[in-house]
Parts: C-alpha cells; sequence; structure tokens
C-alpha cells in the first residue's frame, strides 16, 4: 500500500449531512462528498493487512485493498475499472448499502474501520461525472435468448452479465419503469431515481431489451417464456409482506410500507396519484424496525406527519456506537461477523420515537370507522430449554393505548407472490418458502433459473447482485458449455492469491 502509516496518521472521515432542518423540506440525497484531498488520506488508511477481512464481509468479493490504494494514488480511472469488474452497480452500493465490508475490517478491530463505502460511492460518482462509463456491448452475438423476470438488483445484474457474454436479454417488468425496489422501494433521498435510470439507458445501449408493465403469468403467459426463450431467470423479489393478523386489520389507515413508500417515489417522478396514502397531520406508527420501517419514518417526517413511534418486538440492542471495537461487540457476533448492535439512521436522527420489546395487538377505529388509535402490550424474551429457540411473553400490566392514523407495517417479507410463474411452473419451494435452486441456481424446472430475493429471501441490494452476477454465470454456461463470466469466489481467491 502506498502509505504504511497511514491507518495511524490519519482518522476516519466520512460525508456530512445537509441539516435536518433543511433537508425534510426536500426529497433529494442530502450527503455532502468529501474533497479529493480528504478522500486520498481515506484511501491511504487502508492496512495492507495481509489478509483482508473486508472480502468476507463483502458478497461481491470486491477487491477493495486495491482500489483503496488506486484512490490513495489518485488513479480514479483505474479504482472505477477495478471496481467494475466485482461490482456492475457500485454507486447504488455505494449509497444503500449497509457495508458489511467494513464491519470486517482489521482495523476495525481497534480503531474505526477504513471508510470503504464511502471510498465506493465516490469513485462510481467520479468515473460518470468524467465519462468513463460507457456502453459496453459485445463484440459478437450468440443464438441465445434469455428472458429475465423483474429488474430489481438481481434481474439487472444478470442482465447487463448476461448481455455482455453475447446472448440476446429481454427483462419483464410488472411495474411501469424498470428498477424494481432500486426505483419503487428505497426513498429517493437515499436513492435518487436518475441515478437507477442511467444506469437502465446504458444497459440499452449496450442491446438490453426492457419490456415494462408487463405482469408475467398475468399479461403474458408464463409458459411462453419457456417456449420462446432459451433460458429463463426469475429475479421479482421476495414481496409477500409479512401480514399482522390482529382485531382492527381491515380499518381504513393500516397499510403495508410496500403500499405507502412507492407512491411516494412515484410522486417525486411527477406522476399523478388518484389518492396517495399521506402521513400528514397524523399521528403515525410504523411497526418494525428495520430498513424499510426507517425508511417509513424518513418519508413520513418530509410529509409532514404530526408524530412519529416506531415499534420493535425485539429488546433493544447494546449501543456501543456505529462502529464497535472487537471488545466491545455481542459475544453472539465476535468481530469479523455483522455485529446485532443499535443502529441509529438519518431517517432516525431526523425525530423518531423508538420503541423495543412491544407487541401490537388491536387496531381500534373511531366513530367514522376510520384508524384511531391502536393498543399495546410489553414482552420479555426467553430461552425456550425443551426447544431451544427464543420466544416471548407478554408482561402483566403493561397493556397501553397508543393514538394512531396511520400504521404502517415494515415488519420484513415472507418470500415471493405464489400466483405467477412459481404456481405455473410447479417450482419445487424451500423450507422458508423461497424457490429452492440449488448452487448453480436452476430451479425444479429445466431451463428456468432463480435469483435474488426470490431464492435466498429477503436480503440486502449487494447480495440481490451477487446472486444476478452468480445466476448470469450458470446460465452461460449452461447454454454454451463454457463460461467467461466472473464468479465472486474466484475473484475473491485471485486477490488473496496476490494474482489481481
Amino acid at each position: 500500500m502506498g502509505e504504511p502509516r497511514g491507518f495511524v496518521n490519519y482518522q476516519r472521515k466520512i460525508s456530512g449531512k445537509e441539516p435536518v432542518d433543511q433537508r425534510l423540506k426536500h426529497y433529494r440525497e442530502f450527503l455532502t462528498i468529501l474533497p479529493n484531498e480528504e478522500l486520498v488520506r481515506q484511501g491511504a488508511r487502508c492496512m495492507d493487512c495481509g489478509v483482508p477481512f473486508c472480502h468476507n464481509g463483502c458478497p461481491l468479493g470486491n477487491i477493495i485493498p486495491d482500489f483503496n490504494d488506486l484512490v490513495y494514488r489518485n488513479q480514479w480511472r483505474e479504482a472505477i475499472h477495478r471496481l467494475h469488474s466485482t461490482n456492475n452497480f457500485p454507486e447504488f452500493t455505494g449509497r444503500v448499502c449497509p457495508a458489511p465490508c467494513e464491519t470486517a475490517c482489521v482495523l476495525g478491530i481497534n480503531e474505526d474501520p477504513v471508510a470503504i463505502k464511502q471510498i465506493e460511492m465516490a469513485i462510481a460518482d467520479r468515473a460518470f461525472a468524467e465519462g468513463w462509463v460507457v456502453a459496453e456491448p459485445p463484440q459478437q452475438r450468440t443464438d441465445k435468448r434469455v428472458a429475465i423476470v423483474g429488474s430489481g438488483p438481481a434481474g439487472l445484474a444478470a442482465a447487463q452479465q448476461l448481455n455482455r457474454a453475447g446472448h440476446h436479454v429481454t427483462v419483464f417488468e410488472r411495474a411501469d419503469r424498470p428498477g424494481g425496489l432500486l426505483m419503487y422501494g428505497i426513498p429517493d433521498f437515499k436513492l435518487e431515481k436518475w441515478q437507477v435510470e442511467r444506469r437502465i439507458r446504458q444497459m440499452e445501449e449496450e442491446g438490453v431489451v426492457f419490456r415494462c408493465n408487463a405482469n408475467i403469468g398475468f399479461d403474458i403467459p408464463t409458459e411462453s417464456l419457456v417456449n420462446e426463450f432459451d433460458a429463463v431467470l426469475l429475479s421479482g423479489g421476495a414481496t409477500l409482506g409479512r401480514d399482522l393478523t390482529i382485531p382492527g386489520r381491515e380499518i381504513p389507515g393500516v397499510h403495508f410500507a410496500m403500499e405507502f413508500l412507492p407512491q411516494q417515489n412515484k410522486k417525486n417522478a411527477g406522476d399523478t396519484l388518484e389518492e396517495q396514502i399521506s402521513a400528514e397531520g397524523k399521528d403515525v406508527i410504523v411497526i418494525g424496525g428495520g430498513d424499510t420501517g426507517s425508511d417509513c419514518d424518513g418519508t413520513s417526517n418530509r410529509q409532514g406527519a404530526k408524530s412519529l413511534t416506531q415499534f420493535e418486538l425485539l429488546p433493544k440492542p447494546p449501543d456501543v456506537g456505529n462502529y464497535p471495537r472487537a471488545h466491545e461487540r455481542p459475544a453472539s457476533t465476535p468481530w469479523p461477523l455483522w455485529p446485532i448492535i443499535l443502529r441509529t439512521s438519518s431517517s432516525h436522527e431526523e425525530g423518531c420515537r423508538r420503541e423495543w420489546g412491544i407487541l401490537t395487538k388491536e387496531f381500534i377505529a373511531d366513530a367514522q370507522g376510520k384508524l384511531a388509535s391502536l393498543r399495546t402490550v410489553r414482552i420479555e424474551w426467553y430461552c425456550d430449554n425443551e426447544s431451544g429457540q427464543q420466544k416471548f411473553r407478554e408482561l402483566p400490566d403493561t397493556q397501553e393505548v397508543w393514538p394512531c392514523q396511520l400504521a404502517l407495517m415494515a415488519m420484513g417479507f415472507m418470500g415471493p407472490e405464489q400466483k405467477g410463474p412459481v404456481s405455473d411452473l410447479r417450482l419445487e419451494l424451500d423450507a422458508r418458502g423461497n424457490v429452492k435452486a440449488g448452487r448453480d441456481f436452476m430451479t425444479s424446472r429445466s431451463g428456468v433459473f432463480a435469483a435474488g430475493d426470490m431464492r435466498r429471501g429477503q436480503s440486502l441490494v449487494v447480495w440481490a447482485i451477487h446472486e444476478g452476477r452468480e445466476a448470469a454465470r450458470s446460465i452461460d454456461l449452461w447454454l454454451t458449455g463454457q463460461t467467461n463470466l466472473p464468479s465472486a469466489m474466484a475473484a475473491d481467491f485471485a486477490a488473496h492469491a496476490g494474482t489481481i
């Protein structure tokens, strides 16, 4: 590495944020990017640690020490080339990935880890600004046609890889715009949609065909894809939201998070909505403490919620900061694992009451039949001696009634929707209700593959990109008997061996 004592000489520094009172007035990105000279210093903090455990944290096998060093040396064009060799969309992951690479950083054992996510985003943004990201159509085409169902991060990654391998790729998307959760699941203040559209344009210039408003199994018969294409990849995500079947669930004002979030994205895009679910002037309660719940928080505050509270069923995790040293981590998640700790998102910073160990028991309507409040009870968790599983029990005399005119359920996702391709093709499911596919990503139907959340269950964008890339490699191999598409495992091994 360029500066052997960089991790001693420089402290971790990341992007600043626009003040809360200012950023709540809009839905744009609110990060203030570091100047070039500071990014160079952050790259210098990479330790040349010998065994880069950041690779262990990154599903894509990003060659992190290399691009850190290239930024330190101001070799930005080579840095984006190195980053694109393992990650199709670093401008997405540099913004929305929680950075498990950083929690696995060797420097993070006893110091603040290297600002890997910050550097990744800066490389991608610099590459676009300089015009280095251009269409890369294949030099020659095969006669193979591949259909991809779903245009989220897994579908997009697979489409770009397969198209660059020379195959004719058509992506089917049931929404009116491509991008999947990148377009309609993630708020604009975390990922502005022109960045998604920019990648879509690049892929179209490379030869990928997008067909929107195409709901496979409904608008287009599923079997027609199997008959007309040489291979089919299902990457429709795990869109079946976890419901809360309690008294009052049918009352107007109780909604899934994914009914609420896409509407604001559509409005930001200039669409006219017949009726929008709005938090304006309401007591809002978000049920679920994960990323989707946090996105509901940020959107609700921007819409002008009267009050905002977020419920979490689990107990409050230890508050040891965002980057705990090895000795500060919970024993159940030691370094280099992803630590189970209290995390405060930018949306939480904008104003949100957070309640832990709380169970919603009933939604209550007012005289007009609209949601007015909800009833809860406090719980405690314990280990069942017979099964060894964690269970909870209600605590006596802890019932409360909370004012609430808008309840948003963000309790995670149960898996892929069964109607459509899954049932039409009679695909075998695993024990969790996901489409069962082997290490080659092939489902129980020959020629039909699955990737992303549809295969592995609800997960991160970075895992979806990984799944799409690996599925593309398997499909290319199945179609042609050979493949030059890279594997994350191969890239990781080569990086450790010093050949990359």
